[in-house]
C-alpha cells in the first residue's frame, strides 16, 4: 500500500524578527494520529531535511491523542528531527502529499522547486495533494505539465486575513493566502474564524485552520477507500 508523505518546514522565525515560529505540532501530529488509526504509512520531509522546528504556541494546545503521537519515539525521530531531504524522495511510492501549517511554512514552502516536483508527480499519478491552515501555501506554486497553476479553477481553503488578525500577525506575514490563491485563480472558500472547516475539490484536500486537521484527514481516507490500487 502506498504511503502519505508530510510536509513540514525548517523555518524557525517570523523573517526580520526574533520571535519563534515552525510547525504547528498537532497539524502533524493529529494527522498522523488519524491514518495510524487506518494502518496508513507516512514520512516526513521538509525543504531541507532533518531537524523541525515547532511554534512554540502550538504547544498550549495539547491533548491527549497529540500527547499520544508526540510521546512516540518514530514521530520524533522521524517527523522533528530527521525529515527526509526532497532528493530522498521517490514520489511513485505515496498517495497523497499533506502540507501541514505553522506560520514558518509561509517562508519556505512557496519556491521550493524540489518539492512542487513530488506534488505534480504524485497528482498526475492520480494521487492527492493535501493541506490544512497555512500549508497552503505550498500549493500555491505547482504548475501542471501543462504549465499551468493547479488550483486554478479550485475550491480551497487555508489560514484567513481575520485569523492572522486575530492572531496578532497580520502585520508580519509575507502574504495572505486568499489574496495569493485568487492571484492564481483559485476559488478560495472560507467559513467563520477558528471553526472546523475542509472541503474537497476533485483530488486537493484543504482545511482552513488547526481545528480542521482531522476534517482533512477524514476526507482523504474516505477517499482512500475507493482507490482501487487499496
Amino acid at each position: 500500500m502506498k504511503k502519505v508523505l508530510i510536509v513540514e518546514t525548517n523555518s524557525n522565525k517570523y523573517a526580520g524578527t526574533n520571535e519563534a515560529t515552525g510547525l504547528w505540532l498537532g497539524e502533524s501530529a493529529e494527522f498522523v494520529d488519524e491514518l495510524y488509526k487506518n494502518n496508513v504509512e507516512v514520512d516526513f520531509v521538509s525543504p531541507l531535511g532533518g531537524f523541525v522546528p515547532l511554534d512554540p504556541r502550538s504547544m498550549k494546545y495539547i491533548d491527549k491523542d497529540i500527547m499520544n503521537i508526540y510521546s512516540e519515539e518514530k514521530f520524533v525521530q522521524e517527523g522533528l528531527i530527521n525529515t527526509k531531504k526532497p532528493k530522498d524522495i521517490d514520489p511513485n511510492n505515496y498517495h497523497a502529499i499533506y502540507y501541514t501549517g505553522g506560520h514558518g511554512v509561509m517562508w519556505d514552502f512557496p519556491d521550493n522547486k524540489e518539492i512542487q516536483e513530488i506534488a505534480r508527480i504524485i497528482y498526475e499519478n492520480n494521487g492527492y495533494i493535501l493541506s490544512v491552515c497555512h500549508g497552503v501555501a505550498g500549493l500555491f506554486n505547482i504548475k501542471d505539465s501543462e504549465g499551468n497553476f493547479l488550483i486554478s479553477g479550485k475550491r480551497i481553503t487555508g489560514f484567513t486575513k481575520a485569523e492572522e488578525i486575530l492572531a496578532g500577525k497580520a502585520k508580519v506575514v509575507p502574504f495572505f493566502n486568499q489574496k495569493v490563491a485568487e492571484e492564481r485563480n483559485a476559488l478560495f472558500q472560507k467559513k467563520r474564524f477558528y471553526k472546523e472547516f475542509a472541503l474537497k475539490d476533485g483530488r486537493i484536500i484543504t482545511g482552513q485552520n488547526p481545528f480542521s486537521v482531522r476534517a482533512v484527514a477524514k476526507l482523504y481516507l474516505e477517499e482512500r477507500k475507493t482507490c482501487k490500487q487499496f
